[in-house]
């Protein structure tokens, strides 16, 4: 038989595009990629406090901070700074709130944090991590994509790409908000950038339909819906035949896994029928949009096997300026908010043995300053952004559990040993994952493209 050019690559092209959708559909149905090295760790659980926690008012005493409370922060610490908001010469603000160790690590937690205190020993904490960034959208960009503009695949797409998933029946990647609003980066944060559309983070919600447009309409049975996908499903083949387009082959595999989520969803996203015990420690009120019934849905999606789960919880930009966003009023109502919840999930994760395959992530996009911020001469207590130095809380696969690393200088201002940026702490978590940072890449307009870009190390001092 003759071919001539444009038959051979439309029927090359279509072999490959064949193979690229079992590969897909393959995947669906649970069959994990290789590693470069033996995995610690299957899963991720990321609980991103949008607006970055006060790190001074958490988990970093500074002593310091009261003896030079309300006076002039030193000149040689400011000299040639900039601020995202704060004007003249700053005033140094002491913590309101007491400090204790805690465990036999001797963990240092605030007040405010009871709960995830009383798990010190199962926490590993980076005290003197840094960010380039010091406005909230390209700092949760930079945590979540490796880069500060939006373009880039999220860790947790480039752990789908990566891994493959483990249900057949639910997304590799599930996003879940809470708060009066979302993060400032909005879906990019959880986008697949330049992988392939499959691997994106799919928004759940924790009241009504889990997935908006997910549901068939009365009048459509099962069986309906089955031969109206396999309809489409011959139209989209021949459609990719003629086109040679990869997207959609990722469709046809995007539409079979919604049909089956209309199965899945509603089991695992009914928080009805929880017992009292179970209501109590997260702080459950089904139908409503609370942090504390993210942690639930985040532990039934752990169970069934979502690779990555990652909550968001907006409300810790304590600048000061009212109630609402100080460090007095607010920043206790958001501890309030996320402490018991946070530590019922880790304490469930642990008795049921998930802990120990799944790392724990939590933490916001960048710290707070050890000064007062005093916006247009507010009264209110509130700290600006701080780039230089804050925490980030790890637990779980592969950690030296009950540690503290790093260390910032006398007014925390900035990390004075066990530096750790956040490409270290991509190459640190992927490393768990099994894979080599450098190695885990995408090509994407001539070159090739990874997590971490150009930079990063694996901090081993954590590691178990």
């Amino acid at each position: 038989m003759n071919l001539n050019r444009r038959s051979f690559l439309r029927t090359a092209g279509y072999g490959l595009g064949s193979l690229a959708l079992a590969r897909l559909l393959q995947g669906e149905q649970g069959s994990a990629l290789p590693t470069h090295h033996p995995a610690k760790a299957k899963r991720v659980l990321f609980l991103h406090m949008a607006g970055a926690p006060s790190q001074l008012d958490l988990f970093d005493s500074k002593p310091k901070l009261v003896e030079l409370d309300k006076q002039p922060v030193p000149e040689s610490f400011i000299r040639g700074e900039r601020f995202a908001f704060i004007k003249g010469h700053p005033k140094v603000l002491a913590s309101p709130y007491k400090f204790a160790r805690h465990g036999q690590s001797g963990a240092e937690f605030s007040e405010l944090l009871p709960s995830m205190s009383a798990h010190a020993d199962r926490w590993t904490i980076l005290r003197a991590m840094h960010t380039t960034e010091f406005n909230h959208a390209p700092a949760q960009l930079f945590l979540s994509t490796g880069h500060a503009r939006a373009g880039r695949p999220s860790f947790g797409a480039w752990l789908s790409h990566g891994l493959g998933t483990l249900n057949e029946n639910l997304p590799t990647y599930v996003v879940l908000n809470s708060g009066r609003y979302g993060p400032d980066g909005g879906a990019s944060l959880w986008g697949a950038g330049f992988l392939e559309g499959r691997h994106q983070g799919v928004r759940l919600r924790s009241n009504g339909a889990p997935v908006l447009f997910l549901e068939d309409p009365p009048e459509l049975s099962r069986e309906a819906r089955r031969d109206t996908l396999d309809t489409l499903g011959v139209l989209n083949r021949e459609h990719a035949r003629r086109t040679l387009d990869p997207e959609i082959d990722t469709r046809i595999a995007q539409y079979e896994l919604a049909f089956r989520m209309q199965q899945s969803c509603p089991e695992f996203a009914d928080l009805s029928g929880i017992s009292a015990e179970e209501r109590e420690r997260y702080g459950v009120v089904p139908g409503e949009v609370r942090y504390g019934n993210n942690c639930l849905l985040a532990r039934r999606l752990l169970e069934r096997g979502v690779r990555f789960v990652e909550l968001h919880h907006w409300g810790w930009d304590s600048h000061g300026t009212s109630p609402d966003d100080d460090i007095v009023t607010s920043l206790k109502q958001r501890c309030g908010e996320c402490d018991g919840p946070t530590a019922a999930l880790l304490q469930d994760l642990a008795v049921s043995g998930l802990l120990e395959e799944t790392l724990v992530i939590w933490g916001g996009e960048f710290g707070r300053s050890c000064m007062n911020e005093e916006r247009d001469g507010s009264r209110f207590f509130g700290r600006d952004h701080h780039a230089h130095a804050f925490t980030i809380l790890l637990a779980g696969a592969g950690l030296r559990a009950g540690t503290t690393h790093g260390a910032t200088d006398e007014l925390g201002y900035r990390g004075v040993e066990g530096q750790t940026s956040v490409h270290d702490l991509h190459a640190t978590l992927l490393h768990l994952l099994g894979f080599d940072h450098e190695r885990l890449t995408a090509r994407f307009q001539g070159r090739d493209y990874r997590l971490t870009d150009v930079h990063g190390r694996v901090v081993r001092e954590i590691l178990a």
